[in-house]
């Protein structure tokens, strides 16, 4: 699939921004805080920002220069519901989850974050649509790093997401288009992608923002699923797994799909980039298991 055939070549209608659900901590204009924009994030659920895509915010907080931008694609209504969420309903889930979000936005210093509100059905169901309201935001934004999900993750709508993220970013103009792209892991590790496409995100010097950010989210936390816990042990074992005859170069990591030869490139098809990453990976365990099996 490439990205004609989602779309026409006529450009899309400027994005009205006051139609949007933009906040922007800092109080500047919504245009001026989304062309600033050097590294974009787009995500399928409130706290995918800081859960999945930590090193994103990282890089940005360590260095003035560069300003994160988060689009966070579903309202996050079919969560898993206990806790202080025992007995929200739909409408009181999504008001807490958007609320939590944008209190992360103010404790990470982001440049802007624009929630889109989907349901996590639609997402899923019609790509074409929220690629088509994707682009005309990137337009705006024109970020150098674009960070989204790993087309491999197991969760349908961060799939969904991802696709739509890469899809939406290659309908820009070449010189528009982030000059990097990664799918960072979610509902599945990456430690099995082959080197060639993988990506090693340190984030040793994450660990508190990731902590305090994390926190910002007691309807998920609260909820019987310590993303917390289990976002930060992975990042840990990534680190020590990662070579077993050497110290850790790291003392926690985050692993990523590079997509940037799907976003810079219309001819490579995502799907058939992800098939090819998995016999890669099939080869490479079939040939380690042969190579110390006994003659026969």
């Amino acid at each position: 699939m490439t990205s004609d055939d989602l779309h026409d070549d006529a450009s899309p209608e400027p994005v009205d921004l006051s139609m949007l659900d933009v906040h922007v901590p800092d109080g500047v204009p919504d245009a001026e805080a989304l062309a600033r924009t050097t590294d974009v994030g787009i995500v399928a659920h409130p706290d995918d920002l800081e859960l999945v895509l930590l090193p994103a915010v990282a890089a940005c907080v360590a260095d003035p220069q560069r300003w994160f931008c988060g689009i966070v694609c579903t309202d996050g209504a079919g969560s898993v519901r206990a806790g202080t969420a025992a007995d929200l309903d739909d409408a009181a889930l999504v008001a807490v989850r958007r609320a939590e979000q944008l209190a992360a936005a103010d404790l990470g210093g982001y440049g802007a974050v624009i929630q889109l509100a989907w349901s996590s059905a639609s997402a899923r169901t019609d790509v074409t649509g929220l690629v088509d309201a994707l682009e005309p935001i990137l337009r705006l934004c024109r970020a150098v790093n674009l960070w989204t999900h790993d087309l491999a993750d197991a969760h349908a709508t961060h799939v969904a997401v991802g696709l739509a993220a890469v899809l939406a970013a290659r309908r820009l103009p070449m010189p528009d288009r982030p000059v990097r792209a990664v799918g960072v892991e979610g509902w599945r590790s990456l430690d099995w992608l082959p080197a060639q496409h993988r990506v090693v995100l340190d984030t040793s010097d994450a660990v508190a923002l990731g902590r305090d950010l994390a926190a910002v989210f007691p309807s998920q936390l609260g909820a019987g699923k310590r993303y917390d816990l289990a976002a930060e042990g992975r990042r840990v074992a990534n680190a020590t797994f990662a070579e077993p005859r050497a110290v850790d170069a790291v003392d926690q990591a985050a692993l990523a799909m590079d997509l940037t030869p799907v976003v810079r490139n219309e001819s490579i098809d995502p799907h058939q980039f992800v098939a090819g990453a998995l016999v890669q990976f099939a080869d490479e365990t079939t040939a380690r298991l042969r190579a110390v099996s006994p003659a026969t």
